[in-house]
């Protein structure tokens, strides 16, 4: 039964570290990446290309009425869809809104992450030095004498609480 405390123990303090956080935005974030660059290949890029071709291609695809090339013959002819931007833009929005969703997962659980710790107040330390009443320079507390103008210093009094007897 232990172990089992200890591996979900380690499990717990494994997933709050910030590098996994990092490496399932990365992944996340990559694979909304994938769209846009599919998107950019295969409805802009592709078509484009393809068009180029069949314009090259030679006078097969001229109308003889117009003597311009016939871009609807050859795109029938070539299998050549039309350019699409709107399905590329469509792919840019579909990413941005994922980042926007992934930034405010992140920025809950970071916000959880620092509610989790707790806040631990600054420890007063006794000080270290002291301020000579000679010379006024910086020198250690447990000095009789002041290294700068060799002053003889007075021992710190000590506050005696006496108790007083009972009648």
């Amino acid at each position: 039964m232990s172990e089992k405390k200890g591996i979900i123990a380690e499990f717990k303090e494994f997933i709050s570290r910030g590098n996994v956080m990092d490496l399932a935005v990365g992944v996340i974030i990559g694979g909304a990446f994938n769209g846009i660059v599919s998107s950019l290949c295969d409805d802009v890029i592709m078509p484009a290309i393809q068009l180029l071709i069949g314009t090259v291609a030679g006078d097969k695809y001229i109308n003889p009425e117009t003597n311009q090339p016939d871009f609807e013959m050859m795109t029938k002819a070539l299998n050549v869809g039309t350019i699409k931007f709107g399905a590329f833009i469509s792919a840019i929005i579909n990413f941005l809104i994922m980042a926007i969703i992934i930034f405010m997962i992140v920025k809950a659980v970071n916000k959880m992450m620092d509610l989790g710790k707790k806040k631990e107040a600054p420890k007063e330390e006794a000080p270290t030095t002291k301020e000579c009443p000679f010379c006024l320079s910086e020198i250690p507390i447990k000095a009789k004498r002041c290294p700068h103008c060799t002053s003889q210093l007075e021992e710190p009094k000590e506050i005696k609480i006496e108790k007083k007897a009972k009648k």
